[in-house]
C-alpha cells in the first residue's frame, strides 16, 4: 500500500511553517498515542501513531523536507535513493526526539524542563546538627532553627540586571537553555553551555545581588522533634533546602539528632540503665533505696545479703521510642561502696567484725568460700 502523502498526515499545507507542523504533530500524537487507546483501538491507534511520527520526523528536518518536496517519498526512502536518516534536527530545526520528549511530558507530566524548554534543576539538601538531652528526646520539644534562606533582591526586583538595564535572550540557544550538537545521522542534545541553562544572559549584573536576582538571609524554622527519637535519626523538612535553578523545586533540609551523654542514664533503645551505689551496711543488712527515674524518683527494696552487680528492673521506667506502643524499662546496676578514709575506732569496729564473720565460717561468705575451692582444685 503506498504511503500517505506526510503534509496530509498532519493535516496541513505544503508551505505550513515549522511551529505549524509541529503544532499539528503534538495534537496528533497524543490524540494517537499508544497509551492512550487501548482495547480494540490500541492497533489501529499504534499505526496511525507510527504514520504521524514518520511524517513530523521527515517535515520538521529541513534537508528532508526539501528532498520530500522535490522527489516525494523517493527522496527520502533510503532503499530508493540514500536519502538522509536519522533522529535529529538539522542545523535550523527542530528534531523528532525534542518534539516528542514534549509531547510525553505533556501525557505523562513530567516537567523536566521550564518556560521555553528551558532545563530545570532541583536545589541541593541541606543538613543540620541539633544537639538535644535525653530528657528532651524522652519527652519531645519545638525547637527553632535559623538556617540559610533566600529573598529577593530589592535594587534589581529579582531580574538580576543593574537597574536600567534589562535581561536579554541567549543568543546562542535563542531561549531555550538547549543547544544541539550533530554528529553523522544523530544530534546530541545538551545544555547551553553561556547562559548555562537558564535561556537568559545578563550583559550588565545587578552589584548588589552580582546577577542572581536574590539575596541571602536567616530565617526562622520552627521544629517539632517527637518524642522517642533516638541518636542519629534525622527529621526531613520539606522544601527548606537550597532553591532550585530556573524555577526548579527547592531542596529539602534534614535535621540530624544527637542526644548529648547523660550523667546518669544509658540508653539502650528503650531501656535505660543506671549504677546505683549502696553502703556495705545496707547491703548486708538490706533495706529501702530511692532511685532516680526520668518521671522522677522511684523506691527499690534491697533485700539483705546483697551482692555487687545485683541488677534490679523497674517496668516501663525507660522511655517509649517513636515506633514503640509501651515504655521500656529501667535496669539499676547495684554498686557495694567500700568505705574509705576509716577512722582508728572504725578500723577496730572492722577487725571486730572480720574476726566474727570467720569465726561463721563459709555461710557469711558464700562466694569467698567457692572461690577457694575452685583455688584448690586447680593447683591439685
Amino acid at each position: 500500500m503506498s504511503k500517505r502523502d506526510f503534509y496530509e498526515v498532519l493535516g496541513v499545507a505544503k508551505g505550513a511553517s515549522d511551529d505549524e507542523i509541529k503544532k499539528a504533530y503534538r495534537k496528533l500524537a497524543m490524540k494517537h498515542h499508544p497509551d492512550r487507546n487501548q482495547g480494540d483501538k490500541a492497533k489501529e491507534a499504534e499505526a496511525q501513531f507510527k504514520e504521524v511520527k514518520e511524517a513530523y520526523e521527515m517535515l520538521s528536518d529541513p534537508e528532508k523536507r526539501a528532498a520530500f518536496d522535490q522527489y516525494g517519498h523517493a527522496g527520502v526512502d533510503p532503499n530508493m535513493r540514500g536519502g538522509p536518516g536519522g533522529f535529529g534536527a538539522g542545523a535550523g530545526g527542530a528534531g523528532f526526539g525534542e518534539a516528542f520528549g514534549d509531547i510525553f511530558g505533556d501525557i505523562f507530566g513530567q516537567q523536566r524542563r521550564g518556560g521555553g524548554g528551558r532545563q530545570v534543576y532541583r536545589g541541593n539538601d541541606l543538613s543540620y546538627a541539633m544537639e538535644i538531652t535525653l530528657e528532651e528526646a524522652a519527652n519531645g520539644k519545638e525547637a527553632q532553627l535559623k538556617i540559610p534562606g533566600w529573598d529577593e533582591c530589592e535594587t534589581c526586583d529579582g531580574t538580576g540586571a543593574k537597574p536600567g538595564t534589562s535581561v536579554k535572550t541567549c543568543a546562542t540557544c535563542h531561549g531555550s537553555g538547549q543547544v544541539q550538537m550533530r554528529q553523522g545521522f544523530f544530534s546530541v542534545q545538551q545544555t547551553c553551555p553561556h547562559c548555562r541553562g537558564s535561556g537568559k544572559v545578563i550583559p550588565d549584573p545587578c552589584t548588589m545581588c552580582h546577577g542572581q536576582g536574590k539575596l541571602k538571609k536567616q530565617k526562622t524554622l520552627e521544629v517539632k522533634i517527637p518524642a522517642g527519637i533516638d541518636d542519629g535519626m534525622r527529621i526531613r523538612s520539606t522544601g527548606n533546602g537550597e532553591p532550585g535553578t530556573n524555577g526548579g523545586p527547592p531542596g529539602d533540609l534534614f535535621i540530624e539528632i544527637r542526644v548529648k551523654k547523660h550523667d546518669i542514664f544509658e540508653r539502650d533503645g528503650d531501656d535505660l540503665h543506671c549504677s546505683v551505689p549502696i553502703s556495705i551496711t545496707t547491703a548486708a543488712l538490706g533495706g529501702e533505696i530511692r532511685v532516680p527515674t526520668l518521671a522522677g524518683e522511684a523506691a527499690i527494696d534491697i533485700p539483705e545479703g546483697t551482692q555487687s552487680d545485683k541488677q534490679f528492673r523497674l517496668r516501663g521506667k525507660g522511655l517509649k521510642g517513636i515506633r514503640s506502643s509501651f515504655p521500656g524499662d529501667l535496669y539499676c546496676h547495684i554498686s557495694v561502696e567500700t568505705p574509705v578514709k576509716l577512722t582508728e575506732h572504725q578500723r577496730k569496729l572492722l577487725k571486730e567484725l572480720d574476726e566474727s564473720l570467720k569465726k561463721g565460717g563459709a555461710k557469711h561468705s558464700p562466694a569467698e568460700g567457692g572461690w577457694a575451692d575452685k583455688l584448690k582444685r586447680f593447683f591439685n
